[in-house]
């Protein structure tokens, strides 16, 4: 089974770039979409053999997921039960029969770490939400996490320690997720640095690769033994973003 979570920075601009292409290119099973901007009626759709679910933020032209799946759920949940929480379209819910899938876009700290108590508590009530469905089935959770977990995963540790996205406080709310089972799929194969999947469309950081690995696919501990593979596709362009992958056997 092929899994795909990638943050398009707009759905619709990337529908009139590759999206198409890319789509049968890839052909995933399950495709998990952040950033959207925008609501189903928004777009026309253009991906035969799936069906497209969506959770579009309050605010329009603002945040939102989507998901993809040739695979047809058992159900599909919005939100996360929190009604401050849920205003911006963030976590999006499909229940399969082996697993519960989960697309989400975590909030940004934004500059000036204005919004960090709110990740901070985000961080938290999320990963209650994540157990709270592992007590019935396997998780898996995807999208832009929007932290760099540790100083490999991204090019200039250093120079970023207090910057939003590789706070203490951010990495931390990663760790637990870590301490509470989770497994970073990507690190399951490729210890190495080097290796991002959002670079900053300044300077050219894509070109010379200084970039930042704040995309990703947690699973439950209990899925370790179905890992198959775990990528990034750094050569897919039409976002700041690239796609990150997983093979499930």
């Amino acid at each position: 089974m092929k899994l795909i979570s990638w943050n398009v920075n707009g759905l619709r601009a990337v529908m009139r770039k590759n999206f198409a292409e890319f789509l049968t290119a890839e052909a995933p099973d399950i495709l998990a979409l952040q950033e959207t901007k925008c609501t189903e009626a928004d777009v026309v759709p253009d991906w035969p053999g799936y069906s497209a679910f969506f959770n579009s933020a309050e605010k329009k032209g603002y945040s939102g997921t989507a998901i993809l799946s040739r695979i047809p759920p058992l159900s599909v949940s919005t939100g996360i039960g929190i009604a401050e929480h849920d205003k911006e379209g963030r976590v999006l819910t499909a229940e399969f029969e082996s697993f519960y899938f989960v697309c989400v876009y975590v909030p940004n700290s934004q500059r000036e770490l204005a919004r960090l108590p709110y990740r901070q508590d985000w961080d938290r009530v999320f990963l209650s939400y994540l157990k709270g469905l592992e007590e019935r089935k396997p998780v898996i959770c995807c999208g832009d996490l929007n932290v760099a977990h540790e100083e490999r995963d991204l090019a200039r540790p250093k120079d970023n320690t207090r910057n939003h996205g590789f706070t203490a406080e951010e990495r931390s709310g990663f760790n637990a997720m870590m301490e509470a089972g989770f497994v970073d799929t990507f690190r399951a194969f490729e210890p190495n640095g080097g290796h991002y999947t959002w670079w900053s469309p300044m300077s050219k950081a894509r070109e010379r690769n200084i970039g930042w690995r704040i995309d990703y696919f947690l699973a439950s501990g209990t899925l370790r033994s179905r890992l198959a593979g775990a990528s990034i596709l750094s050569g897919v362009t039409g976002s700041d973003h690239c796609p990150v992958t997983l093979q499930l056997s």
